[in-house]
């Protein structure tokens, strides 16, 4: 373990690095345009005719993608090049979007061809998204990645503040079509960043991971990772009834307030601006424990769901979607730097595609259930949530605790010497079986035991599908450990994935041995 660094004075430390600083800038305009869409899109779903239900879809159909292809897209990010990657989706992106803007100027968009256009935006999105998480390590040193991540959620809310407003007054004054073109030209910039970044070449003897494989280990990491499960559980528990907030203000802002767009841009740019401020003091709430930030956005979000649910002016209601604008950008910029802070470089894009896929599936699920809800009682709809989001938060804080003590040291470890072959292996031979001896006095063996069991996890988390530990009956000092992976390459993979916080956890195993004594590790092939 290593203690954490402190942070950085200046929110601002992170744009001194120009690939990161251009494109913060570029994405910035991108999410301009984005919530330039949203509120043209949930706008003209409403001058169509769509119900309620069918309005609050909007946020369903821009969510549920990442539930269909979010670990997938986790997975083609960590076996390809991430560069690449942004460049096909950007790219898809802006077809999508002009299609859309063309399609509405024709007069052609009804409720269903609407939510097929928002749908495959939110399929380029879920494709972008763990790309997009992965390469912020790779832009800023460590020690910079929560103001970067933060820098971020400040991009993303400018555009939440300035997109709504500017959409809003353009779908009054020239209709949505003129919104979604713009959408669509936002993601030239970003597709000129992105150009421009050349991304260093990371050489691999080993030849790319197979996606089915790629996965397979994504998802066995996330299984053998409490830290990475704690984040993903919290983050669903708070994302469902928070959902609530962004997926019922159209549904407000026109039934309950009787606002016309222009209004209902201003609404939403409260949100934005809350979530503005917020990005610059959530660094140091974080400092002082991620839990409490949690918790004090939980109580926001509350806050802002029970005024929507019981006020019926919009001055009175505005103050409060500021602080509920705040609360969602320190609960979500918290959980995406406890997620980025568990994930070793080999498996971070896929564990950040399971966290999207954790936030992106509430807000589909919630936002498709609090729309259903509001259909009969738009009161029930956001009060339920307005109190649900406090007590789910505070109930798992004490079972699924984000707080350490001490931060992961997830650098590439060498411990682990390398196989020694005598003969010529295939790569897919398998599979493998690897034990390891070890000699433990009878005093130091019930710590011996617990130690293993990190030990465990560490071997499950890096490629073992089976693990076992043996003593021996004969010669009860004698312990072996075994674990099968799949493949010699599997195994050769699970070298490269060993961390220094691996290391120290099989130190920690390892100082229970006899004195002068040292492990034996042996690689038995499958031979029939």
């Amino acid at each position: 373990m290593v203690p954490p660094r402190p942070a950085p004075s200046s929110p601002w430390a992170p744009l001194r690095h120009r690939v990161f600083r251009s494109l913060w800038v570029a994405q910035l305009a991108s999410n301009v345009g984005t919530w330039m869409q949203n509120v043209g899109a949930a706008w003209l779903m409403g001058d169509v005719h769509g119900t309620p239900t069918q309005v609050a879809l909007i946020q369903t159909a821009t969510s549920l993608p990442v539930f269909v292809v979010g670990l997938a897209a986790g997975a083609i990010a960590d076996v390809v090049d991430r560069r690449r990657l942004l460049l096909a989706t950007q790219a898809w992106m802006l077809l999508v979007a002009g299609l859309l803007a063309l399609t509405t100027a024709l007069g052609a968009v009804r409720p269903v061809t609407l939510l097929l256009m928002t749908f495959a935006l939110g399929l380029g999105a879920a494709l972008n998204l763990p790309a997009w998480q992965a390469i912020q390590p790779e832009l800023v040193p460590r020690d910079e990645l929560p103001r970067a991540v933060a820098l971020g959620a400040m991009s993303m809310n400018l555009g939440r503040s300035v997109g709504p407003a500017v959409g809003g007054a353009l779908v009054a004054a020239s209709g949505p079509a003129a919104v979604f073109g713009i959408n669509a030209l936002s993601f030239v910039g970003v597709l000129v960043a992105l150009i421009a970044w050349r991304r260093p070449h990371e050489r691999d003897e080993l030849p790319p991971e197979r996606l089915l494989n790629a996965l397979r280990a994504g998802v066995r990491y996330a299984q053998h990772s409490p830290a990475l499960r704690a984040v993903l559980v919290r983050a669903a528990l708070f994302t469902m009834p928070a959902s609530a907030m962004m997926a019922l203000l159209p549904v407000v802002s026109r039934d309950r307030l009787h606002l016309g767009s222009g209004g209902f841009g201003a609404l939403f740019a409260c949100v934005g601006a809350g979530a503005v401020a917020a990005a610059f003091v959530v660094p140091h709430a974080q400092a002082r424990g991620v839990d409490r930030t949690i918790l004090a956005a939980s109580v926001m979000i509350g806050t802002a769901l029970a005024g929507m649910a019981a006020l019926h002016e919009p001055i009175a209601l505005a103050p409060l979607l500021v602080v509920g604008g705040a609360g969602w950008t320190a609960g979500f910029s918290t959980f995406n730097v406890s997620a980025q802070s568990v994930l070793p470089a080999w498996v971070r894009a896929r564990g950040m595609g399971l966290y999207v896929l954790v936030i992106q599936g509430g807000l589909a699920i919630g936002s498709a259930t609090w729309g259903t809800v509001a259909a009969r009682s738009t009161g029930a709809a956001l009060g339920v949530p307005a109190g649900l989001v406090v007590v789910a938060t505070w109930s798992s804080a004490t079972r699924w605790r984000l707080t350490r003590k001490e931060q992961l040291d997830l650098r590439v470890s060498s411990y682990w010497p390398e196989p020694v072959l005598e003969v010529e292996v295939d790569p897919d031979r398998g599979p493998v079986l690897i034990t390891v001896e070890y000699r433990v006095p009878e005093p130091n063996r019930a710590r011996f035991t617990d130690a293993m069991r990190k030990v465990q996890r560490m071997r499950r988390r890096t490629g073992a599908r089976r693990w076992g530990l043996y003593q021996d009956s004969a010669d009860p000092e004698r312990y072996v450990e075994t674990f099968v992976v799949d493949s010699w390459e599997e195994h050769l993979r699970q070298h490269q994935r060993t961390t220094a916080a691996d290391e120290l956890a099989h130190g920690a195993a390892k100082a229970f041995l006899a004195p002068g004594t040292a492990v034996r590790t042996s690689h038995l092939l499958w031979a029939y």
